[in-house]
């Protein structure tokens, strides 16, 4: 648990997280240097701290396996829709399916079910069902909002390998965190020193 507090530490969020918690979730697996990955949604525990920190889920939610796999595969999904934006290329259309599906999956009324027993009866999900449908309604329609809205022009993907986060540019900033930026500006000057013909 002291590891994920540790990993979240070190990835501050990209422009534009503080407000659209889908660009938050698409960055929640960043790629660092040397081949090092950080998954802040890897463990139930861990999807359970992200959706709490967000306000979308409630401390003692309860996260299974199954609700972290749901958050994940919602990652992956909105990461396709933010990718294609950013390269103008047309959407895959099970990503946009995904979003849909979990914008209107979010029950307003318990549902009707019937037990070969007992016969008919109204049922609301699971407690924690419950939470993990909200939440994934939530960022499925922030991601929406995102792609649609104003804040679409400025999106870009960071320009600092291997970095794989997303982020809302300002100005001409293309990198997610200063960390980003350091590392791009000095391969760019490591690029001209090595130069054939460059002067030392």
């Amino acid at each position: 648990m002291k590891e994920s507090v540790t990993e979240e530490a070190a990835v501050p969020p990209a422009q534009g997280e503080e407000e659209h918690p889908s660009l938050a979730l698409a960055n929640s697996a960043v790629t660092l240097p040397g081949g090092h990955t950080i998954d802040l949604l890897g463990a139930p525990e861990q999807a359970n701290r992200w959706l709490t920190q967000r306000g979308l889920a409630p401390v003692d939610a309860g996260m299974r396996d199954m609700c972290a796999a749901q958050l994940r595969s919602m990652r992956e999904q909105i990461r396709s829709l933010l990718a294609a934006r950013v390269d103008g290329v047309p959407a895959l259309p099970a990503a946009v399916a995904a979003v849909n599906d979990a914008m209107t999956r979010v029950s307003t009324a318990p549902l009707l079910q019937w037990d070969a027993q007992s016969g008919p009866y109204r049922a609301a999900p699971h407690p924690t069902t419950a939470i993990v449908d909200h939440a994934l309604a939530t960022l499925a329609a922030d991601a929406a909002d995102l792609l649609t809205g104003p804040d679409a022009e400025r999106l870009t993907a960071c320009g600092s390998s291997p970095c794989n986060r997303y982020l809302l540019r300002h100005g001409r900033r293309h990198w997610c965190s200063v960390r980003c930026g350091d590392r791009a500006r000095a391969a760019r000057a490591y690029a001209r020193r090595t130069q054939p013909g460059a002067v030392e």
